[in-house]
């Protein structure tokens, strides 16, 4: 376990939703750029690495869970209310949102299992850019609740928390910490696989009205597809 792929995973998301105490929007025309560039990059990883590797490790068999990990990221997101890829409904006055609190955190968790085994650095850089949209949505709806704002630190520190620690279990059931459970790595990371497909696309359909690009949207859509080959083929 590398302790640098922690702490950006911990920043990123972190310093993602303190922005909202600067911006105080809901969203910017960058931030939306860079949920554009990390979708495609999220899913360009997936399906470059992440899929051949499961599917040489857990058989062909893996696809159901691939598909249930889909179905559940769609589960999630009536909770969440499609915050994982920038949506904000937001509400002066609201009660905490505690379900989508809880399935953020459950997402998180869920999207750091990958990294407990090899290298995937190419992924942390994804997840990481990821969640600094997300976080600043998530700030967002947790500013116009009714709780105070050294709550609304906390619980961004939380939520921040969640993807390491996710990295963390996974190192553990890997390497054989967590008995029983390390023979269910790969169908494990069956349904992550699944929850990376429904986000990443999801991201891409909906970077603009009318599922249409703008110029710089494209560019950011290719950049990330770019980078994810380079990462993939050369280096």
């Amino acid at each position: 376990m590398e302790i640098w792929k922690l702490a950006l995973l911990f920043f990123s998301a972190l310093l993602g939703g303190v922005c909202i105490f600067l911006f105080k929007k809901s969203s910017t025309q960058e931030l939306k750029l860079i949920l554009s560039l990390s979708g495609a990059y999220l899913f360009s990883i997936t399906v470059l690495h992440l899929m051949p590797e499961v599917y040489r490790e857990g058989g062909y068999h893996i696809g159901l869970f691939i598909l249930g990990g889909f179905l559940l990221q769609i589960l999630m997101e009536q909770f969440s209310e499609g915050i994982e890829h920038g949506h904000v409904h937001l509400h002066h006055g609201q009660r905490f949102p505690f379900g989508m609190m809880v399935s953020l955190c459950l997402h998180a968790f869920l999207e750091g299992m990958p990294l407990g085994q090899g290298q995937h650095n190419d992924l942390v850089f994804g997840i990481s850019l990821h969640h600094i949209p997300a976080a600043f949505a998530l700030g967002s709806v947790l500013l116009r609740s009714k709780i105070k704002k050294s709550a609304v630190f906390v619980l961004l520190a939380l939520f921040a928390m969640m993807c390491p620690l996710g990295y963390w279990f996974s190192y553990l059931v890997g390497h054989g910490r967590v008995i029983g459970i390390s023979n269910y790595y790969a169908s494990i990371m069956g349904i992550v696989i699944g929850i990376f497909l429904h986000i990443s696309t999801t991201i891409l359909f909906e970077s603009s009205v009318d599922h249409k690009f703008n110029t710089k949207k494209l560019i950011a859509v290719c950049i990330g597809i770019t980078v994810a080959l380079i990462g993939e083929f050369i280096v």
